[in-house]
């Protein structure tokens, strides 16, 4: 389970408005096996709730869950917040009814939680013939956004589960395999894209809540090594004066037995 104080740091939307596309992703995937016009759904680890209000638009049921009061706060009062039944909870144990939603989706964050405890977890609120659609990003050979980290600070310890583990087709499937038929994963490509590379640099230094978690969690030199690493890799990226970079991400769905 995520601490609710890693997500509230700086500036979630600064994150939820660029990813805010794949939640469409995600949402098409369910409506290619069901519609979700009068669906029950729910939005595991919603944080500022792009999934959950792009559901409604589309006339769904929806319930967003997240950890972090602070984001539910920012999702509740933007356009069609008030449509929305918003929960604190752990993505993987919501206290939410057995069998009480048709959909469960996630926009990159389900894939952060201990991964059996939350299959678990949406297998319970599935009933049979739901489906369940998230993001999960994809490793890649060239990630200025987290190249730095491993440079300066080595390889983090191995916590038995990474967020790009579900980008893994094989891996995914395993996961669902008991619970779940018709498990697909579909590719896309995120872009990153800055104005200027002071713009990028605010972003991993003052907006990004993982980034600056990692960066107040080290000391005072490793901290300089890290923006001075960070620096280089968006220098990297520079085309014209705008920072541009592209992250691999995969959409799964999979229907409940």
């Amino acid at each position: 389970m995520s601490s609710p104080t890693i997500w509230s740091a700086g500036s979630y939307e600064a994150v939820g408005r660029r990813i805010a596309h794949i939640a469409d992703d995600v949402l098409d995937a369910v409506e290619r096996r069901r519609p979700l016009r009068d669906a029950s759904l729910v939005d595991l680890a919603c944080g500022t709730g792009n999934a959950a209000l792009s559901a409604v638009g589309r006339g769904a049921r929806v319930t967003a869950v997240d950890l972090t009061p602070a984001l539910l706060e920012i999702g509740s009062a933007k356009d069609g917040g008030r449509a929305v039944t918003w929960m604190a909870a752990d993505a993987s144990d919501t206290g939410l009814p057995d069998e009480a939603f048709d959909v469960v989706v996630s926009n990159m964050g389900v894939v952060f939680v201990e991964p059996t405890g939350q299959v678990r977890e949406i297998s319970r609120l599935l009933g049979s013939g739901g489906v369940v659609a998230f993001s999960s990003w994809v490793r890649s050979g060239d990630n200025p956004l987290f190249d730095p980290v491993v440079a300066v600070l080595g390889a983090p310890p191995n916590p038995g589960h990474t967020p790009d583990q579900w980008g893994d087709p094989d891996i995914a499937a395993a996961r669902l395999a008991a619970d779940f038929v018709e498990v697909t994963i579909e590719s896309g490509a995120h872009t990153w894209e800055f104005d200027t590379h002071a713009d990028a640099m605010r972003f991993v230094t003052e907006e990004s809540p993982m980034h600056l978690t990692v960066l107040g969690n080290v000391s005072g030199s490793q901290r300089d090594a890290l923006v001075t690493a960070f620096d280089e890799a968006m220098r990297a990226h520079l085309d014209r004066g705008r920072v541009r970079f592209v992250s691999p991400y995969s959409v799964v769905a999979a229907t409940r037995r």
